[in-house]
């Protein structure tokens, strides 16, 4: 999503967020990066797998398996790739290239989940339409020199 807006001392800022599909290493989030990646995740979806195969074909045949059951192996393996989507981190960025002698400002900042990537960037629209200036200390935005 991009926007430009008009802030309150007359230069044009464009405000964009756009979704990160990789994890972006922060100084916050160190210890989270030297993990082991994707393994933990792969190696939980083989054992989901595993187990609802073993449910399915070591069943006998005369035992019933509930329709809510099978509706809910598939709601978990539906809903848990979708809550992984709508989480991911999303970078919002507001920039300026005016004064044109200074290359002009450029603003940073990381949410988690697109509802909040979209308030925030709301956030910064009104913030630069009141004070002229992105993000006024409480949100998520950091000046990038």
């Amino acid at each position: 999503m991009t926007r430009v807006v008009r802030a309150a001392d007359g230069r044009s800022w464009t405000v964009r967020s756009e979704i990160n599909w990789s994890q972006p290493a922060t100084a916050q989030e160190f210890e989270h990066d030297v993990a082991a990646g994707q393994v933990g995740g792969i190696v939980m979806l083989v054992i989901i797998v595993v187990l609802v195969l073993t449910i399915v074909f070591w069943t006998p045949p005369t035992v019933v398996i509930p329709t809510w059951l099978v509706l809910t192996f598939l709601g978990v393996l539906v809903l848990l790739p979708v809550y992984w989507a709508l989480n991911r981190p999303w970078t919002i960025v507001a920039d300026t290239p005016e004064p044109v002698e200074t290359a002009g400002e450029h603003w940073v900042g990381t949410v988690r989940g697109i509802m909040a990537s979209r308030q925030e960037t709301s956030r910064v629209a009104r913030q630069l339409e009141l004070n002229a200036v992105p993000d006024d200390g409480r949100g998520r935005l950091q000046p990038v020199y």
